[in-house]
């Protein structure tokens, strides 16, 4: 849908012909190039254009997988606290005092 859609746009385009050819390769398409790719469109207002055309629905089924997808391979960032950093106790996981 995205190589239909974006003619008029040569970035979009490639992005959208690189995660066709990987895909059609039996390959999987990287989260870099995906998030690139739906950055790219929104950009260009290619995604504006697809939701005018087809629809919310359509266009929340064309859009979703690729979303789910970068969700699936996007790694989790770690949670880094600050120098000298204490967490407070856990008042369900505390001790009880005074008995």
């Amino acid at each position: 849908m995205f190589l239909i859609e974006s003619s008029g746009h040569p970035s979009v385009r490639q992005l959208a012909q690189t995660a066709y050819d990987r895909l059609a390769e039996g390959q999987s398409v990287d989260h870099h190039v995906l998030s690139d790719l739906l950055g790219e469109a929104s950009g260009k207002g290619v995604l504006r254009e697809m939701h005018q055309k087809y629809g919310p629905v359509a266009h929340e089924a064309i859009i979703m997988p690729i979303c789910r997808e970068i969700g699936r391979q996007r790694p989790i960032p770690s949670r880094r606290r600050p120098p000298g950093y204490t967490p407070e106790p856990d008042p369900l996981t505390a001790p009880i005092g005074g008995f």
